[in-house]
């Protein structure tokens, strides 16, 4: 029996190259081929990677060699066709949301449940070696209790960027407009609110706000749809263990990546989240005589083992997507415990949508998934 996990992938735009990129890192995952709803993209990606092409879904959902699916198509795509797979009997990894609404991703996870399959769904760097560095100093203890954590994802005034010359490196234009209607939050909250839920568990409550502080993203062009879809979000996340933590996501605030968690003993930090391989640090708080304060000195905090990063390094890009699929084939293949189960999915989902659907009159969201 192959120990070889066989994958189709459905939807080979801007973030298939992504997953492409580390391939050769995992010859346990077997890509049987590809299906694409653009005929053109479909040729152009097959043909640089020299894979095969679908004629159709149906075709890849009537495939018996097909153990799981890869679902790469845009956010409003992601329920429909994803429910279309489990139908089929097929395991499921997703790009992130799993779905548009709380109760379409969770209607997923049920389906999946019901017929013994896996779903599980992006981002992974939570896997990767920074998120595990980090989750190491703070569960060691380096910083004392943890109390809060600031963490930040704002990604510029992508407005202003020459957005519409940003092509994959097989050829895809970056979907502008579907990442515009879809919203920041949505495409990008989940980098760190899985980190926070690997350390500290589940989401108590959500307060945010969210609002659309540029409509006129892509004047000339025709209006976007939603016009008014949240490019910021603001969060409080009150976790049942008692740690608060202010999340925001931007794509109007000045590029920063950095997360801060503060305990009693001093804060340990990171810059760079989409950097598997990024540094973690410990600054130490100091007493003297009556003054506390932040040692002006950090120290670098290292994993206990060796983790080897297989990563691409494209701009502030330097992440392996396939860690996530690497997981749910282990899950499928040898029944092993993956961060990323299908419980798990599920809240990092809920409260993404409650913070992008907050609103401008801002909003206390109480969850109803646990993992």
């Amino acid at each position: 029996m192959s120990n070889k996990t066989n994958i189709a992938i459905i939807g080979c735009g801007f973030v298939a190259d992504y997953y492409m990129a580390t391939i050769d890192a995992y010859p346990e995952l077997n890509i049987l081929g590809v299906y694409d709803k653009d005929a053109d993209r479909l040729n152009v990606f097959t043909n640089y990677y020299s894979l095969k092409s679908y004629p159709s879904i149906q075709a890849i959902l009537e495939d018996e060699q097909v153990s799981l699916v890869l679902n790469l198509t845009d956010p409003r795509s992601h329920y429909s066709i994803s429910k279309q797979c489990l139908t089929a009997n097929k395991h499921v990894y997703s790009e992130k949301p799993l779905a548009m609404s709380f109760d379409e991703a969770n209607e997923l996870t049920e389906l999946a449940k019901t017929n013994e399959l896996q779903i599980m769904s992006a981002p992974c760097s939570v896997l990767g070696k920074a998120a595990k560095t980090l989750s190491h100093a703070v569960k060691q203890g380096f910083c004392g209790q943890p109390k809060l954590v600031y963490a930040e994802l704002d990604d510029g005034l992508v407005h202003k960027m020459a957005y519409k010359k940003w092509i994959s490196i097989s050829g895809a234009p970056w979907p502008y407009r579907d990442e515009f209607e879809v919203g920041c939050t949505l495409e990008h909250a989940g980098y760190y609110l899985t980190w926070l839920m690997e350390m500290f568990g589940p989401v108590k409550s959500v307060t945010a706000f969210s609002d659309c502080l540029i409509p006129e993203k892509i004047d000339p062009e025709p209006p976007l749809e939603p016009s008014d879809t949240a490019d910021v979000s603001f969060g409080i996340l009150k976790f049942e263990n008692g740690v608060v933590a202010r999340l925001s996501t931007t794509i109007v605030a000045p590029h920063d990546h950095t997360i801060r968690i503060f305990g009693e003993k001093g804060i340990i930090s990171l810059d760079e989240c989409w950097n598997n391989d990024d540094k973690v640090y410990f600054r130490k708080l100091m007493r003297i005589r009556r003054k506390t304060f932040l040692s002006p000195f950090k120290k670098q905090i290292k994993y206990p083992s060796e983790i080897t990063v297989n990563k691409l390094d494209r701009g502030n890009t330097k992440m392996d997507f396939l860690l996530g699929v690497q997981a749910i084939a282990n899950t499928i293949k040898n029944k092993e415990n993956s961060i990323l189960s299908i419980d798990f999915c599920l809240h990092v989902t809920e409260v993404s949508l409650a913070l992008q659907y907050a609103g401008t009159n801002g909003a206390t969201y109480i969850t109803k998934s646990r993992f």
